[in-house]
């Protein structure tokens, strides 16, 4: 009979196999994990990741060895580096880009170019009151305030 040390050793063993197992492509799939996968060479797979953790492998040597022996790919998380900088880069670079497109429009239509373009003409910078005249007279009214919902209750 096994002793409560052996079953949560053998239960420690399991789940950190089956981490690891969700972790790791299947070579012969390819879409699936090896966890999910009824391949052969996932049940191989996972049959190794036991052996290894049982060996006192860290989480960490584990995936080594499965890179080395079947290459990058196998990882569902590639690592950074500089060939997959783009791939991890791109959603704050896209962020960012919409940002500033966002603080452009925003800035061109707080930006009143009439007022600019008077100043010019003139050649004289506007008095404070002939400037509030002006942005009373020339400021569009705002857009008026829907909510995306009620473009679909139409």
């Amino acid at each position: 009979m096994e002793s409560d040390e052996e079953i949560k050793k053998a239960q420690t063993v399991e789940a950190r196999a089956r981490n690891i197992s969700h972790n790791v492509r299947c070579t012969e799939c390819g879409s699936q994990s090896i966890e999910d996968s009824q391949a052969d060479v996932a049940i191989l797979l996972r049959k190794l990741i036991r052996d290894e953790i049982r060996a006192g492998k860290s989480d960490k040597e584990v995936y080594a060895k499965l890179e080395e022996d079947f290459g990058e790919t196998v990882l569902y998380a590639p690592r950074f580096d500089l060939q997959t900088a783009a791939l991890w880069l791109s959603p704050v670079i896209v962020a960012g880009a919409a940002v500033g497109v966002w603080a452009y429009q925003r800035h061109k239509r707080r930006t009143n170019v009439h007022i600019m373009a008077l100043n010019l003409v003139r050649g004289v910078p506007l008095t404070p009151a002939e400037k509030e005249t002006m942005l009373e007279l020339l400021t569009p009214p705002p857009p008026p305030v829907r909510s995306w919902w009620g473009r679909f209750s139409r």
